[in-house]
């Protein structure tokens, strides 16, 4: 017995050094180490696993499902995504300058950028670019990211396109030179009326400040006394640029924003006095898709009661991001901080760690709630705080508005629903405008360019249109609908001719916002007036 206990003991000591020797730089370190499991992890399936396998491919699949479990906005960007997006909020890009859309497989003109290299080299709105760089580009291939991929570069390096202009059956192939190409944020800026001017803020880039001081100059010499400014569909951007935005309406020493994180000590965003429309009556247009810097900037007008907020509650994003970049360009955006308005609260509405679609679907959530037809029906989810003045607002969920307005459903129909969202109303604008570009280009005015399509009963034509591409006809729906599908089809026409300051100006012409921006300025309430105080 001793003899085979002693053997027993021999055997176990070996067997227990082989796989301690064999293991121990992999899976005894899993478990000993908390920092280091991912990495040994991905060590073991690339040294170990039955096949072969992309340990890159993993971790570029693996890091968003990491994110996701912090919070909606911590994402993980490749290089391609990242070279997108900065796009927008630089101000600039370098390209051949047009705008396309692509229809039936196939890159279509939109509009040409104008003194752009696509404009020197003949291109004109309407052309289809059927090859690049002598090879053709039409059919599945043809996507919106795969396009801008093929036409975006360098500055001065050739592209050559293959052409076909309207009418024509032989391509001409045209070698442009990719040049800096700069993009607005500030899309519109025009008068509404005698003494009232009208800003259309895209986003928050790194010009969009510049842009707003020419454009309040610019209307300046126009007899600007009252200011709309609006940020409907703005997603946001850079805070710094809000904080700027808002310094150049408020009085000195007042908070517009502060952050606030586990690692990030307070910070205050103060305003310096040195603006130059303090005074300005001002009316700020939000609505659900405003997000970010949007609400950064509505919020610090609100809490310091220096202009009345107008239309539906905003998307409530109150989370700071900082980029942090990796080696092969692509990037995280990780949550730091979170963003308060000068009352103290934070207009972020609530989320569940991991629950990424329940998040993504508060907005139809809120339509179905009602919120956007009755203001009844906005829920708040954080507590009361106080503007300067002492008016209440609400945190947890947004900014709400000073003065509600609801979505426009009067004449709303299932056709017109089906007609908007299957990108038939769309597909018929551009096709109507290709078809009747050499008319349309007379009119360089939007009201001219209006008067004239409301003649040609671009509704009929558009029913017929749609009737041949799967969406029945329905002569009530039609009727009913007749304002909504005008609008719509026309206002496209508009933009495909003209600009987006052009199609701003269509839009705003029976846009109920606008019109109680006005109402507000005739009654002289755009300066918020201090509650009156409740007696028992």
């Amino acid at each position: 017995m001793p003899l085979l206990m002693a053997l027993c003991t021999v055997v176990g000591i070996l067997i227990g050094t082989f796989y301690a020797n064999h293991f121990s730089g992999n899976k005894l370190n899993i478990i000993n180490s908390e920092s280091n499991r991912l990495t040994n992890l991905l060590h073991i399936i690339d040294d170990q696993y039955v096949d072969s396998v992309d340990v890159n491919e993993i971790v570029e699949k693996a890091i968003p499902q990491i994110l996701a479990e912090l919070d909606p906005h911590s994402v993980y960007m490749s290089a391609k995504e990242v070279a997108t997006s900065n796009d927008d909020l630089k101000g600039s890009f370098y390209g051949i300058g047009i705008e396309f859309t692509i229809r039936e497989d196939t890159i279509h003109v939109q509009n040409v950028i104008a003194d752009g290299p696509a404009e020197r080299g003949g291109v004109i709105a309407g052309d289809k670019i059927v090859a690049v760089d002598g090879k053709p580009f039409v059919g599945k291939e043809v996507t919106t990211q795969e396009a801008m991929h093929k036409l975006k570069g360098e500055k001065g390096t050739k592209v050559t396109i293959g052409v076909l202009s309207y009418g024509s059956k032989k391509v001409k192939n045209i070698t442009l030179i990719r040049d800096e190409i700069k993009t607005k944020s500030v899309t519109a800026a025009y008068m509404l009326n005698d003494d009232t001017g009208y800003i259309k803020v895209k986003n928050f880039g790194e010009n969009t400040y510049g842009e707003l001081l020419i454009a309040l100059a610019t209307l300046s010499q126009e007899n600007l006394q009252h200011l709309v400014i609006d940020l409907r569909d703005n997603t946001g951007g850079y805070m710094q640029t809000a904080v700027q935005m808002a310094n150049e309406f408020l009085p000195a020493k007042r908070l517009i924003t502060y952050m606030e994180g586990r690692k990030s000590p307070r910070k205050d965003f103060m305003s310096d006095g040195r603006g130059a429309y303090q005074q300005i009556p001002l009316v700020v247009l939000i609505n659900e898709v405003s997000a970010s810097s949007s609400e950064i900037f509505a919020g610090a007008i609100q809490d310091n009661d220096r202009g009345t907020i107008i239309g539906r509650r905003s998307f409530g994003k109150g989370l700071v991001q900082q980029q942090i970049s990796f080696p092969d360009g692509s990037m995280i955006r990780l949550t730091i901080a979170r963003y308060y308005t000068p009352s103290g609260r934070c207009i972020q509405k609530p989320y569940k760690l991991g629950d990424e679609t329940s998040y993504e679907k508060d907005l139809i959530e809120r339509y179905e709630h009602g919120e956007y037809f009755s203001q009844d029906s906005i829920k708040h989810d954080g507590p009361a705080y106080h503007t300067s003045i002492g008016r209440e607002v609400y945190g947890g969920g947004g900014i709400t508005p000073d003065i509600f307005v609801a979505e426009d459903t009067t004449d709303m129909t299932s056709y017109y629903k089906q007609a908007s969202m299957t990108g038939l109303i769309m597909q018929f604008a551009y096709t109507y405008t290709d078809d009747n570009r050499i008319k349309l280009n007379n009119f360089r005015e939007m009201m001219e360019l209006s008067d004239y399509l409301v003649k040609q009963n671009t509704v009929e034509l558009f029913a017929a249109y749609a009737d041949k591409h799967g969406l029945q006809r329905r002569n009530l729906m039609i009727r009913k609908s007749h304002r909504l599908l005008e609008r719509y089809i026309n206002a496209r026409v508009i933009y495909n001719m003209l600009d987006e300051e052009a199609l701003a100006q269509y839009l705003n012409l029976d846009d109920p916002a606008i019109a109680k921006a006005l109402q507000v300025f005739r009654d002289g309430t755009a300066f918020p007036k201090k509650p009156e105080e409740k007696t028992e």
